[in-house]
């Protein structure tokens, strides 16, 4: 497998910020930058993952049995499937991601597992991702589904239109299905959105251009708040500057 290391992939600067080790010198310069602009952001990935723990968490008491999880990014401690089967055993996760060195490395630890599939699909083609054999065939699309886009949405650019993305998923779920979101935002410093982009390739977004995201979704509460802010289970939880909610699909949406 070809890939570049000499330069930053959002995935593994992700995996740096939240204690992995398959990342390269050009991703952890990369994740030094960030940090420089906001030194605060290193604790607001890790409070990310345990947002998607929390989310996982609930959508299986809720009665979810499957997941598809776009830009799943590299395998890590506290993945969907991990999380769902500790509750239910039974639960199917589909993973997907574009980057081949994600891919690798989930399907070398996902080998021999019959409820979790790894497809490779770019989340700006959302139909191309519904039509792989694996998802639509491996998700049973009469049951809800738990659609997973956390820390994704920013990395789409408005002209790659993250809501068409959200709107084209929305679209084939059945009633019943959940949406989470978390997203990068950008309340109270805009002024650094630019350096921001240019440091992470992130687009970070007001709180109300993420709540657009949501359309057709009704969020569950407590709404779209700083993702520590939802269902926490520390007692005093800090802010973070990301966004996270989970919308659930009414019927007739």
């Amino acid at each position: 497998m070809n890939f570049d290391t000499s330069k930053p992939h959002p995935a593994r600067v992700y995996d740096w910020m939240i204690g992995g080790r398959e990342n390269f010198p050009a991703d952890r310069e990369a994740a030094r930058r960030i940090l420089e602009l906001s030194p605060d952001v290193r604790r607001s990935f890790v409070e990310n993952r345990r947002f998607l723990g929390r989310v996982v968490g609930h959508l299986v008491d809720q009665g979810v049995r499957q997941f598809l999880d776009i830009g799943a990014g590299l395998p890590a401690s506290g993945n969907v499937h991990e999380i769902a089967h500790a509750i239910a055993p039974d639960t199917r996760v589909v993973y997907v991601d574009h980057d081949e060195i994600v891919l690798a490395h989930a399907r070398a630890l996902m080998a021999g597992s019959d409820r979790v599939r790894i497809v490779g699909g770019d989340a700006t083609e959302p139909q191309r991702i519904l039509d792989e054999p694996v998802v639509r065939d491996f998700i049973d699309w009469s049951q809800p589904v738990g659609l997973l886009m956390v820390a994704l949405l920013h990395f789409v650019s408005d002209e790659d239109d993250p809501a068409r993305i959200v709107g084209t998923f929305r679209d084939a779920l059945p009633a019943g299905s959940f949406l989470a979101i978390s997203h990068g935002g950008v309340e109270g410093w805009e002024d650094r959105k630019e350096q921001i982009r240019k440091a992470s390739q992130a687009y970070v977004r007001t709180r109300a251009e993420i709540a657009d995201l949501f359309a057709g979704f009704e969020l569950l509460e407590p709404g779209l708040v700083d993702l520590a802010l939802w269902r926490p289970t520390a007692a005093d939880p800090a802010p973070t500057g990301l966004y996270g909610g989970v919308g659930r699909l009414p019927a007739g949406a």
